[in-house]
């Protein structure tokens, strides 16, 4: 019984304690003049002070829980969990995918070009592993074509008649192959390789569709900064065709197009192209010739 009473009569003693007012007092040190001074009691400076520490908390949390700032505390997680990076990481690890799926394809189409091919024995096993998009699996399936048809074709014949020849039984010359004109127009500029102009360009009314030389496979169909809208189409008898500038592609890269079919419309698209026209080249093994030796565009 009388513990509790003196701690009843502390607490009593504690609560008037804290109802005592003070008086704080600022004076000049040197004159002891009083520059201000304040009344304060014990319970206003516990709440002003716990106000103080509430606001602090409240402040902090805002700043954790609304600012970036959380990714930089231990406890919330690593930068792999972070969804957005994951994101990127995911579509960086695609983009290098295809880039070195592009690679490849580069690296074929020139072999075809310059005739440096390979036969299906001499092709590395890792090779005709498919392709990990979609969009590269016919591409690859008609370059694997393009390229036997390429490593037969380079067998020689036999001489005939006591004259050697180069071309293999399926070989045709270009004067005795027929083409169709892709447009007809006039030819505003001629083939110029000395000036690295390795076709013709041929001028047509707006919006006209330029059609397709010859029967072949689109093996490019892609716009690049100096050519534009492009379209590459590979034939027989290791013959290519290119028609460049235009306004929109018709057909994409893979499809099967017939002698005569719309494979695009004329444009005036690429830093090279100062106008509509139609740029056409017709390459032969490797290298390009006059389109017009063998073509009427006029």
């Amino acid at each position: 019984m009388t513990q509790e009473t003196e701690q009843g009569s502390r607490w009593e003693n504690f609560k008037e304690r804290l109802k005592n007012t003070y008086r704080l007092v600022v004076m000049n040190d040197e004159t002891f003049e009083e520059v201000s001074s304040y009344r304060l009691s014990l319970l206003n400076v516990y709440v002003l002070l716990s106000s103080l520490f509430v606001v602090m908390a409240i402040v902090v949390f805002l700043l954790i829980a609304a600012t970036p700032l959380k990714k930089y505390l231990p406890g919330y997680g690593s930068v792999q969990q972070d969804k957005e990076v994951r994101e990127l990481y995911q579509q960086m690890d695609e983009m290098e995918k295809e880039l070195a799926n592009h690679r490849r394809y580069s690296e074929n189409f020139r072999k075809i070009l310059v005739g440096d091919v390979e036969t299906e024995k001499e092709i590395p096993q890792e090779e005709e592993e498919k392709l990990d998009t979609i969009a590269e699996i016919p591409r690859a399936a008609i370059l694997d074509q393009l390229q036997r048809e390429a490593a037969r074709s380079d067998v020689g014949s036999e001489p005939q008649e006591g004259r050697a020849s180069n071309l293999s039984p399926r070989d045709v010359p270009l004067e005795q192959m027929y083409f169709t004109p892709p447009l007809r127009g006039t030819v505003s500029a001629g083939y110029a390789p000395e000036t690295d102009h390795y076709g013709i360009d041929v001028l047509a009314p707006k919006n006209t569709p330029v059609q397709a030389a010859m029967d072949g496979y689109v093996f490019l169909s892609d716009w690049t900064l100096e050519t534009g809208n492009t379209i590459g189409i590979q034939h027989t008898n290791n013959t290519i065709t290119f028609y460049k500038h235009n306004s929109s592609l018709l057909k994409p890269a893979g499809s099967y197009v017939k002698a005569g079919e719309a494979v695009a419309i004329i444009g005036n698209t690429g830093t090279l192209s100062n106008g509509p026209h139609l740029h056409f080249e017709l390459w032969y093994k490797g290298k390009s010739v006059d389109p017009t030796g063998y073509i009427e565009f006029e």
